[in-house]
């Protein structure tokens, strides 16, 4: 457990708490590209942690995003003119570019240098594998571009999608860590989730129920190993790399795609569950895109015209007590990422971690909050850089393997943890 100032600094995350300055010295994915698709198209508003934004491709094509109100009467910028390079409020027509510089008061007086002197807050964005990217930490430490493996990939071989979840980043994040939870929870998709199903490692999965959990750190977060029983004298390993802030990636099955999440906050009280597939050798099939466009594997169903699952909070994730009970559906709910975020969601906006009762099988979230904690302080108290901002630091996979008992296990499948253009994923 923690106590409830550790729980506090973990979760909260505006502008001048300890994990809020964390997050902002990383590139973190914002928007879709479908949802900036051409220049001038309309603006899209956007909160991440705790700021109120707009972001607009520009006549240009430039990506731009800023405070979302009007520095004139504080007008909501969403309602604004995307036309000639920049974003006219309705109001009293006052413009302003990408990078938030005001430059037109149509109402001042010719060679009036009233808009020199304003600007609106405005944040670096750039646009990479299929995601729109923003920084939100001080410009002189803006660091390279995202590296990870989905984004490098041809097009062709990836796919994004995102989804609101009601509830604190941290518990998204953790549930994303926790292999344990597979057998129980998800037991149902791994019989005929088409994104899932037909892999051997699902055998082991449902197997053993008592899975072994054994956590390596590595230098920007841990690998996080689950071992289950395989055949005589060899262990199934599941592991999960955990990179700072709030990128995790699940082991594959079979020839399926590799798949992940980032789990950004849009405030205290919520955030985005970004959900990730791609795989390293081929293009995804056309069944593959349209179950994950369908909702399948960890993907969702959305209210139409939004990015809120179907099933949530509002209508108890169309719980189905009849198949729950004949155990179709282990839990009553459908779909691997709803059957997540309505138990991630269940425990209230933020959790209260001082009434935890953990075990063994709660070890790598245990590490990931050690190493959130010391981080976020080492940057508070003197400006230590954090890890995960390296690319270097971003070329990780995950990988299911089965490896004699004796076996370390970070150490026999070191090549497979590593990303490399055309190799083949590890899996089983």
């Amino acid at each position: 457990m923690l106590k409830r100032e550790q729980n506090e600094l973990v979760t909260h995350t505006d502008a001048g708490t300890p994990m809020g300055e964390l997050f902002r010295r990383y590139w973190l994915p914002a928007l879709l590209s479908e949802e900036l698709p051409t220049p001038d198209c309309p603006p899209v508003r956007l909160k991440l942690l705790g700021e109120r934004l707009v972001a607009i491709r520009d006549t240009s094509g430039r990506l731009g995003v800023m405070d979302e109100f009007c520095a004139h009467r504080g007008v909501s910028l969403w309602f604004g003119r995307n036309e000639e390079n920049g974003l006219r409020c309705p109001y009293h027509g006052w413009k302003f570019d990408v990078n938030g510089r005001c430059t037109d008061i149509p109402s001042e007086p010719e060679g009036s240098s009233h808009c020199d002197r304003i600007k609106l807050k405005s944040y670096p964005m750039i646009e990479r594998g299929g995601v729109i990217w923003i920084y939100m930490g001080p410009p002189e430490l803006q660091p390279l571009p995202p590296e990870w493996e989905f984004a490098t990939v041809p097009p062709e071989q990836s796919f994004m999608s995102k989804r609101v979840q009601e509830c604190n980043w941290l518990q998204a994040l953790e549930g994303g860590i926790d292999s344990s939870h597979v057998s129980f929870l998800h037991s149902g998709g791994l019989k005929s989730d088409p994104l899932f199903k037909g892999a051997k490692g699902n055998e082991y999965n449902l197997g053993d129920l008592r899975p072994q959990f054994e956590v390596a750190e590595i230098d920007a977060g841990l690998l996080i190993g689950a071992r289950r029983k395989a055949e005589p004298g060899f262990l199934y390993w599941r592991i999960t790399p955990w990179v700072l802030p709030c990128f995790t990636m699940v082991p594959p099955r079979g020839d399926h795609p590799v798949h992940g999440h980032f789990w950004v906050p849009i405030d205290d009280e919520n955030c985005w569950a970004w959900s990730f597939d791609y795989h390293p050798t081929r293009a995804l099939t056309e069944e593959e895109v349209a179950a994950m466009r369908d909702g399948h594997g960890i993907h969702c169903k959305y209210v139409p015209g939004t990015y809120i699952p179907l099933a949530n909070k509002s209508n108890d994730y169309l719980m189905d007590r009849e198949r729950q009970r004949t155990g179709e559906l282990y839990s009553g709910v459908e779909g691997i990422a709803v059957q997540d975020s309505s138990l991630q969601e269940s425990m209230g906006p933020i959790a209260d971690r001082t009434r935890e009762n953990l075990t063994g099988t709660d070890r790598g979230i245990v590490q990931a909050r050690r190493r959130l904690i010391a981080a976020a302080t080492a940057l508070a108290q003197s400006g230590s850089p954090p890890p995960g901002t390296d690319p270097a630091h971003q070329r990780v996979r995950s990988a299911a393997v089965v490896l004699p008992e004796a076996e370390v296990f970070h150490e026999a499948a070191r090549d497979a943890l590593r990303a490399e253009a055309g190799k083949p994923h590890a899996s089983v």
